[in-house]
């Protein structure tokens, strides 16, 4: 379990919990700011535009990241109020991992400037560079075109066979493998870090 981590590396483990839910909130937010540019305030009306990642999260969230190192978050939307049906929706689903995806190539970014000068001892590398792999695998990782996950949105839109997908229980039995199966996980890491290695050592 995940919450070993905290007597073995308690920093490690607070870095963890710290990024993740940084980046779930932002998430979320960026979700909830393109549903706002979309013509839909369900967002605002429900107070979800907001840092508190109580608000995102929700108390059982938080609680299960701590114990297994995974969490999740939610940005309550109404595609009935959105412009455009179908490049309103693909906008805001895409929104989520396009924030992480952001938020890694800025973490990328500043490990690579503060690896090469100086300032490097004022910056802890291994946070930055925590930061930018745990952005990258959460972009690839919430691409999957599984319902929930934000992917199955996008594509389901432009695939609209999926469609009948997410009132199965196809998404369901997705997800348990996904987290069953440990080679996922590493994998999404392995692009994430090829990625970090390919910008830094340029």
């Amino acid at each position: 379990m995940f919450i070993r981590t905290l007597t073995t590396d308690p920093i490690y483990f607070f870095r963890i919990v710290a990024i993740l839910i940084f980046s779930i909130c932002l998430h979320e937010l960026a979700h909830g700011w393109a549903a706002m540019s979309q013509g839909d305030n369900t967002p605002q009306k429900t107070g979800h535009l907001t840092l508190n990642p109580v608000v995102h999260m929700g108390w059982e969230s938080i609680i299960f990241l701590c114990f297994t190192g995974i969490a999740w978050g939610q940005m309550p939307v109404n595609p009935s109020k959105f412009r455009f049906a179908k490049l309103s929706n693909i906008l805001v689903s895409a929104a989520g991992p396009l924030l992480n995806l952001a938020l890694g190539l800025v973490f990328v970014v500043l490990l690579k400037i503060f690896s090469h000068s100086n300032a490097s001892e004022l910056l802890s590398l291994d946070f930055l560079y925590l930061a930018a792999r745990i952005n990258l695998a959460l972009f690839l990782f919430n691409l999957l075109p599984i319902p929930p996950l934000d992917g199955f949105h996008v594509f389901s839109e432009i695939f609209p066979q999926l469609k009948p997908l997410e009132n199965t229980n196809f998404g369901i039995f997705a997800m348990m493998l996904l987290f069953l199966i440990p080679g996922v996980g590493i994998g999404l890491s392995t692009i994430a870090n090829l990625f970090i290695y390919a910008v830094v050592a340029i």
